[in-house]
C-alpha cells in the first residue's frame, strides 16, 4: 500500500464520492489509486474552477467538497478561489501536490511554500509528512472544515509520501476524533446576560453569517425566530444591508435596539457596526466559534465607546438554548421586518421591453424564476456585478450559490457544475453577466465530459457595468473608461465549440421558449440574452 492508496481509502470512508481535481506530476499516484474505487475524479480546466466546484458542494451539501490540484503553479491559481470560500464559510478540503520532502530546498521543480501561502485564506493549512498518516490527516481535515465556523482547509502531500511503502500494520487509518473545532457550550450567565437583552429590548435584531443561511444551521435559526418571535435575518452578499435578496431590511436594521450577531463578523456587511443604516444606541452583542471575530468585536465596540457583549460559543447551540428562555415579543416588529424583506418595488411587474431593445435585468429574472418553478427542485447561482444582484432580487429558490462576501466574480459556471454534482435531478440556472464569463467558459468542455448539465444566463450588456456604474456615478459620463466588452461577441457559439447547446436571444418572448429547448438538450447550455446596462437595484419603499 501506497500513501496515495491510504489517502484515498480515507476520503471514501469519509463518505467522499467526488473529487474535483486538475491532474498535475505531484498527483499522478492519486489519480492512480482512485481507479476502481468508486470514488470518481471530476477533471476540470482550471485549479480554481476545481476549487468553486467544491465550494458549491459544500454550501449546498453542508459536507465537506474536495478538491484536488497540483503544487506551485497549480496551488498558486486556486488561492482566489480558496479566498471566496474563505469569507463565505464553505466547508471544503482542498489537496495539493507538493515538491517531495527529499528534495525542499534544493531548488526543486515547482517548489513553494504552499501551506504557508494557503494559510491567508484557509480555516487551516499545512502540509503532510509520514504517508502512514495520511489517514489521519484526511480525518483532521475534514473535521476542521466542517465544525465551528465553517471554512476550507488545505493540505498539501510531497510526491514521496504519496510514493511511499506502507504496511498494514503502519498505517494510521483514523485519530481520536478530537479535531473538530468545537467551542464550548455558553455559561449558563452569558446565556442568562443574552435572554434578558433580547426579552427587554424593544425591537431586537438577529444577524446571522453566511453559514447561517444554509442547512441546519438555517434552520436552527429560524425555529429560534419561531419560537421567540425575534426577526432573524442570515446574510452573505457583499451589498450587506442592501442586499437585494433583503429587499428594504435596510429601512428596518436602523430601528434596532438591539442587534445580536450570531457567527456574523462585525465587519463592512453590517457597516462596522456605525453607519448610516445602524441605530447609534442600539446595543451589540456577539456570539462567534471565532475567537478572532468575538475579539475584534470586542475591541471595535470598545473603541466606539458602544455597550458591547461579545461571547466565544457556538452559534447554532445558543439559538437552540435561547430558544427555550427568551421572553416572546410581539408579533408585530417580527411582521414589520419580515415585510421589509418581502418588499418588491410593484413597478418591476410592469418593466417590459419594447421589441428591437435590449432586455431589463428583471425580465430575464422572470423568466428564470417561471423556469426554476417547473421542477420539483431548483436551484439558482448567481454572480457578476450588476446582473448578480438583479438575479438575488429577482429569484428566490430554497437553496442557491451566490458569490457571497468577497464580492469575487467569475465563479458561477463552475459553483453550477458543483451544483448538478450534488443535486443531479434538480433544475439548475446560473445568471451570470458578460464579463464573468469569460473567466472559466472552457468549464463548459468539463460539464459535457461529465454529464453535469445546467443552464447559464447570460446578461450580456458589453459592459463591466459595475466599474462604468461608479464611474457614471462618481467622475460623469465624460470620464468613462476600460469599461466597453464586445456586444457582437457569440457566448452561446462558445458553449456549443465545446459540445454544448447555446442560444442568442434579443427579445423577452424569445427567453422563456430558449430555457426550455435548453433543457430539453439535456447539454450544458449557454442563452446569451442582449440586456440593457441596469444598475443594481437598491430597494427602497419610500
Amino acid at each position: 500500500m501506497r500513501g496515495a492508496d491510504l489517502l484515498v481509502k480515507a476520503l471514501t470512508d469519509a463518505g467522499v464520492t467526488k473529487i474535483f481535481a486538475l491532474s498535475g506530476n505531484q498527483i499522478m499516484s492519486i489519480f492512480d489509486a482512485s481507479i476502481g474505487t468508486g470514488l470518481q475524479l471530476i477533471h476540470t480546466r482550471h485549479e480554481a474552477a476545481a476549487v468553486h466546484m467544491a465550494d458549491a458542494w459544500g454550501r449546498l451539501t453542508g459536507q465537506p467538497g474536495v478538491a484536488l490540484i497540483t503544487a506551485g503553479p497549480g496551488l498558486a491559481n486556486a488561492l482566489s478561489a480558496l479566498y471566496v470560500a474563505r469569507v463565505a464559510e464553505s466547508p471544503l478540503v482542498l489537496l495539493s501536490g507538493h515538491t517531495p520532502i527529499n528534495q525542499l530546498g534544493l531548488g526543486a521543480f515547482q517548489e513553494m511554500p504552499q501551506a504557508d501561502m494557503a494559510a491567508h485564506v484557509s480555516k487551516a493549512s499545512w502540509m503532510a509528512s509520514d504517508g502512514a498518516q495520511l489517514g489521519r490527516e484526511i480525518e483532521r481535515a475534514m473535521a476542521i472544515a466542517s465544525s465551528g465556523r465553517p471554512g476550507p482547509v488545505h493540505l498539501s502531500l510531497p510526491a514521496d509520501v504519496l510514493e511511499s511503502g506502507i504496511s498494514g500494520t503502519q498505517a494510521n487509518l483514523a485519530g481520536d476524533g478530537d479535531d473538530a473545532h468545537v467551542p464550548s457550550p455558553l455559561s449558563e450567565n452569558a446565556l442568562g446576560q443574552l435572554a434578558d437583552a433580547l426579552s427587554n429590548a424593544q425591537k431586537p435584531l438577529v444577524l446571522g453569517g453566511p453559514a447561517l443561511s444554509r442547512g441546519s444551521s438555517s434552520e436552527a435559526l429560524k425555529a429560534f425566530s419561531d419560537a421567540t418571535g425575534v426577526p432573524a435575518v442570515a446574510m452573505e452578499s457583499p451589498r450587506g444591508v442592501n442586499d437585494p435578496s433583503l429587499g428594504a431590511f435596510a429601512e428596518v436594521l436602523v430601528q434596532a435596539d438591539l442587534v445580536l450577531l450570531m457567527g456574523k463578523r462585525l465587519d463592512f456587511m453590517v457597516q462596522f457596526g456605525s453607519g448610516p443604516n445602524i441605530n447609534p444606541d442600539a446595543l451589540f452583542m456577539h456570539v462567534d466559534a471565532d475567537e478572532d471575530a468575538v475579539a475584534h468585536s470586542r475591541a471595535r465596540l470598545e473603541a466606539m465607546g458602544r455597550p458591547r457583549a461579545a461571547q466565544h460559543g457556538d452559534p447554532v447551540e445558543a439559538l437552540e438554548r435561547l430558544s427555550g428562555v427568551v421572553r416572546a415579543s410581539s408579533s408585530e416588529w417580527r411582521d414589520e421586518v419580515e415585510a421589509a424583506i418581502a418588499y418588491s418595488p410593484v413597478q418591476w411587474r410592469e418593466i417590459e421591453s419594447s421589441p428591437g431593445e435590449p432586455l431589463h435585468a428583471v425580465e430575464i429574472g422572470r423568466a428564470a424564476q417561471e423556469y426554476l418553478n417547473g421542477g420539483e427542485e431548483s436551484i439558482y447561482v448567481s454572480d457578476g456585478g450588476e446582473f448578480g444582484q438583479w438575479a438575488q432580487a429577482c429569484l428566490t429558490t430554497l437553496r442557491r450559490v451566490i458569490n457571497g462576501p468577497s464580492g469575487s466574480i467569475g465563479s458561477s459556471i463552475p459553483m453550477a457544475i458543483g451544483a448538478r454534482a450534488a443535486f443531479p435531478d434538480a433544475r439548475i440556472v446560473t445568471l451570470l453577466g458578460d464579463g464573468t464569463f469569460g473567466f472559466h467558459p472552457a468549464e463548459f468542455d468539463t460539464a459535457v465530459r461529465n454529464k453535469l448539465p445546467f443552464i447559464a444566463l447570460v446578461g450580456n450588456d458589453s459592459t463591466w457595468n459595475a466599474e462604468y456604474q461608479i464611474q457614471l456615478r462618481d467622475y460623469g459620463p465624460d470620464r468613462l473608461s476600460g469599461c466597453e466588452l464586445t456586444l457582437a461577441t457569440r457566448y452561446d457559439e462558445v458553449a456549443k465549440a465545446l459540445g454544448g447547446y447555446g442560444e442568442l436571444v434579443t427579445e423577452a418572448s424569445e427567453l422563456g421558449p430558449a430555457l426550455q429547448r435548453a433543457h430539453d438538450s439535456g447539454l450544458p447550455a449557454c442563452i446569451n440574452v442582449i440586456m440593457a446596462r441596469n444598475a443594481a437595484p437598491v430597494i427602497r419603499r419610500g
